[in-house]
């Protein structure tokens, strides 16, 4: 008979010890994401100065071009918080039609999924459109602090070149795809 070590509950506390001591920032992230008024100069800036963005944008926002937040109060606004800054040049409208555009484009790459000739296809299509989808909604739910801030930038609209020509190769091969389905 084999005897078998057992792994000691002290040896697992001071790994988990060491894991969130090393991982500080996880929890304050957490933290500020529940509220970020309890620290409004520190770890909940970003996110209080999202929500103004969003909240001075109104119903049409204040002009494309002409935001206010993006200059010295929102990090890094080209980037994870890009949505925010559209919210307040563009205001509610400008939202709403955002994100009826990525619900279009999860709801057209579901079809072309379901239409693939192969089963490669399908789930080829199903995972360009999932990569793109959740990523959109990631972006909007940290934004809008729906969820904690993940560094997730909005696809097609964040700033960066290596990220759009590789949403830009996912959508050409999304469209081949949809050019050799089944027609009905």
């Amino acid at each position: 008979m084999v005897q078998q070590e057992q792994f000691g509950g002290g040896g697992l506390l001071y790994i988990l010890a060491k894991y969130f001591e090393i991982g500080k920032y996880r929890l304050e992230r957490l933290a500020s994401f529940l509220n970020p008024w309890q620290d409004p100069t520190g770890t909940g800036w970003q996110i209080i100065q999202s929500l103004y963005a969003i909240g001075s944008g109104g119903l049409f926002g204040v002009g494309l071009g002409n935001s206010t937040q993006k200059y010295l109060y929102l990090p890094e606004p080209q980037n994870d918080f890009i949505f925010a800054v559209i919210a307040e040049e563009l205001g509610f409208v400008g939202c709403l039609i955002i994100i009826i555009l990525f619900a279009i484009f999860i709801w057209r790459g579901a079809l072309i999924a379901m239409k693939a000739p192969d089963m490669f296809g399908t789930l080829l299509a199903a995972g360009i459109t999932a990569m793109i989808g959740l990523q959109a909604m990631i972006n909007i739910a940290v934004v809008t602090s729906s969820m904690p801030n993940t560094g997730m930038q909005l696809p097609f609209f964040s700033y960066g070149g290596t990220s759009l020509l590789i949403l830009l190769c996912s959508v050409g091969i999304l469209l081949n795809i949809s050019r050799q389905s089944k027609k009905i």
